[in-house]
């Protein structure tokens, strides 16, 4: 067996990036309490019912049909047809051909970031940040720069707000993209139409990408309405062949976190190379996923407004539970979120999140995730996914609550 001699230039070890990444401390506290029947865990952005019954039920006939094969890299033309009907009806019109199918929304990301980074590259991140978008621009050795939102404890609720100015500011001649996730995790902060505006001139005179992460784009609780409300979308202002990339996930709308099921829409200039990427990277979407998929679109409006309903009743009662005159004496300060599928909030004297997190799993059987888990600018908050049942969410309520007065 052959064995690197101690001090070789040649160490059997990952290239320097990915010995830098940061491993997931969402993980890292889930690890802890995973295979525990006493906890509740709150720490993963999915929800607590399986996927619906007629979006299995496509899976199972195009299993049962024999589609077991490779499907076009870019994916199904059903499915691209599919999705460009369904983007058309919430955004501008859309092309198929400018549709990607991939293999989870994550997937989509690192594609992106494959497409159009170079090592050096300077990127804009708003942050706090769901980790996995924090990090693949840096696996393609590219600069992150991250741009807080701001706790505005003077608004009753407080709310999590963008400095537009300062985000304008950071996007400087020669930055390569602006990535931004809105509806935001871990925070429920959306961004406005007119900061959306400004941003997107800005970054036209400058030939700055905007790199949009959409995946929470029909999880809104306020303000809008209608069949098939919506986050404003950098795809509402964009013309087709602009420096705009959309990217988004069967997950979180239509309750399919395992499918690993996404899609992207871009300039149709990229479709070529994106086409190669995808051959380079899963070569395609399992058919019967996609299959899957189709229904999902064409039928699942009736899934997301339930879904959306659910979501706002969870969202109210954890606010509340949350902002109690008890949890306000022990310090709990609770903003509440627009949108997505999370309550990112803060204990007071409490500045290392991953620490209480483990310690709420050892001691009050309740997994929440970290805050430093999006970023340093999430140090000292905690974030709790309430994608979950009335019953569930309460009983963890009162873990929180027993937990902190017992401290």
């Amino acid at each position: 067996m052959f064995l690197t001699p101690p001090g070789s230039p040649f160490p059997a070890e990952p290239r320097t990036a990915v010995q830098s990444l940061v491993a997931s401390r969402i993980r890292e506290v889930a690890n802890a309490g995973m295979g525990r029947a006493d906890v509740l865990p709150f720490w993963f952005g999915e929800p607590d019912e399986v996927t619906p019954q007629v979006i299995r039920d496509a899976a199972k006939a195009a299993l049962d049909a024999g589609d077991t094969f490779y499907t076009h890299n870019l994916g199904l033309p059903a499915l691209r047809e599919a999705l460009a009907a369904y983007s058309s009806r919430l955004h501008r019109p859309a092309d198929p051909a400018q549709i990607a199918v991939t293999s989870s929304g994550v997937s989509a990301l690192m594609l992106v970031a494959q497409l159009l980074f170079n090592p050096g590259d300077r990127v804009v991140a708003v942050t706090p940040l769901w980790p996995n978008l924090l990090e693949i621009p840096k696996i393609l050795g590219a600069e992150v720069v991250s741009v807080p939102l701001a706790l505005d404890t003077g608004l009753a609720p407080p709310r999590w707000s963008l400095d537009l100015d300062r985000l304008l500011d950071a996007l400087v001649p020669g930055t390569r993209a602006l990535l931004l996730n809105s509806p935001n995790n871990p925070t429920g902060w959306t961004i406005t139409r007119e900061q959306q505006r400004q941003l997107l001139a800005h970054c036209r005179k400058l030939g700055i990408w905007v790199l949009a992460d959409d995946v929470y784009e029909r999880l809104v609780f306020d303000g809008l309405a209608g069949e098939v409300a919506c986050a404003p979308s950098f795809l509402d202002l964009c013309e087709p062949d602009e420096r705009v990339v959309s990217t988004n996930s069967f997950s979180k709308s239509w309750l399919m976190t395992g499918w690993r099921l996404g899609w992207m829409q871009v300039p149709a200039s990229l479709m070529t190379g994106l086409g190669k990427l995808i051959e380079y990277n899963t070569s395609c979407a399992p058919g019967f996923v996609q299959r899957a998929g189709v229904v999902a679109v064409e039928q699942g409006d009736a899934i997301v407004r339930r879904t959306v309903a659910r979501y706002r009743a969870a969202r109210d009662l954890l606010f509340e539970r949350l902002s109690s005159p008890a949890l306000r004496a022990a310090g709990v300060l609770a903003p509440r979120p627009d949108s997505a599928m999370y309550l990112f909030f803060r204990i007071e004297g409490e500045q290392d999140s991953l620490s209480l997190c483990k310690r709420l799993v050892a001691e009050a059987g309740l997994g929440l995730a970290p805050g430093s888990a999006f970023g340093p600018e999430g140090e000292g908050a905690i974030r709790w996914c309430f994608a979950s049942s009335p019953d569930k969410l309460a009983d963890g309520a009162d873990r929180l609550e027993r937990y902190l007065s017992a401290r």
